[in-house]
C-alpha cells in the first residue's frame, strides 16, 4: 500500500484516477491544480506523484519543475501530449514516468507499480530519507566512493564532486552516474543500463540519451568533446579519467 498524490483538475477524471488507485489498495489523497498540489507535498509524506500537465493555475510541466525542488518523490506524469520533443523534455526536468490520454486503469496502475517497485529495490540497499519522498538509493550504494580524475562520486553520500565543487544533480542522473562510476573503465551498453539503473522494460534508448546529455553538460563537456563520457559507437558509453 502506497500513499499517492493525485493532481488533476478534471472532477470526473480525478475521480476515476482515485477509484482506480484506491482499488489498488494505495491511500490516496488529491488536488485541483498546481499550488495546491505543491502543498499536499510539502505537508506529508508521499510515495508518490500522479501529475496532469493541463492544470489551470500552472502548467504541469513547471509544476512538475517545482516539485524537484523540493522533493525526489516519484513522479508520474499523465498528458494528452504526445509529442516526442515534449515527453524526452519531461523526463529530462524530472519525471519517473509518464502516460499519454486516453489510458486504461490497468495501465496507470501497472505504471505506477513499476515505478514504486523500482524504490522498492532501490530501498534494499540503504538511502537516505528525501524530502516528501521515499528512500531512494542508487543501484551502486553499497560501494564506496570513486575517483576517475577530478571527479569524485560517493554512492553512499550520494554525492558528485568535481574539482571540489558538488554538482546538482537529479535522483536519475546522479543513479546513472553512479552506476557508470562503479563499472569506470567499461563500456556499459544503453540496454544494460535501462536494465540496471531504470529498471523498466519500456522506457526506450532516447531517455538514456537525454539523462547523458544532462550529465555532460554538468561535467563540462559535449558529446562531440567528451571528458568523462566516453560513447563506443555501436557499443555503449563508459565513464574514463580525462587525458
Amino acid at each position: 500500500m502506497a500513499s499517492v498524490l493525485v493532481v488533476e483538475d478534471d472532477p470526473g477524471i480525478r475521480t476515476s484516477l482515485i477509484e482506480v488507485l484506491t482499488g489498488c489498495g494505495h491511500v490516496v489523497r488529491s488536488a485541483a491544480d498546481a499550488f495546491g498540489g505543491l502543498r499536499e507535498v510539502t505537508q506529508g509524506r508521499l510515495d508518490a506523484v500522479i501529475l496532469d500537465l493541463g492544470l489551470p493555475d500552472l502548467d504541469g510541466s513547471d509544476a512538475l519543475r517545482m516539485i524537484r525542488g523540493i522533493s525526489q518523490v516519484p513522479v508520474l506524469v499523465v498528458t494528452a501530449r504526445d509529442d516526442d520533443a515534449e515527453i524526452i523534455r519531461l523526463l529530462n526536468a524530472g519525471a519517473d514516468d509518464y502516460l499519454v490520454k486516453p489510458f486504461s486503469g490497468g495501465q496507470l496502475a501497472a505504471r505506477l507499480a513499476a515505478v514504486l517497485r523500482r524504490v522498492e529495490q532501490a530501498m534494499g540497499y540503504g538511502g537516505v530519507p528525501e524530502a516528501g519522498g521515499p528512500l531512494h538509493d542508487a543501484p551502486t550504494a553499497g560501494r564506496g566512493p570513486v575517483r576517475v580524475g577530478d571527479l569524485l562520486v560517493d554512492p553512499l553520500a550520494r554525492t558528485a564532486v568535481l574539482s571540489d565543487r558538488e554538482l546538482r544533480l537529479t535522483r536519475r542522473e546522479f543513479d546513472l552516474l553512479a552506476y557508470l562510476a562503479a563499472h569506470a573503465g567499461q563500456v556499459v551498453s544503453k540496454q544494460r543500463l535501462l536494465t540496471e539503473v531504470w529498471r523498466e522494460p519500456y522506457v526506450d534508448d532516447q531517455t538514456v540519451n537525454v539523462h547523458l546529455s544532462a550529465l555532460r553538460r554538468k561535467l563540462g563537456e559535449t558529446a562531440s568533446r567528451p571528458r568523462y563520457l566516453l560513447t563506443v559507437r555501436g557499443v555503449g558509453i563508459k565513464l574514463v579519467e580525462p587525458r
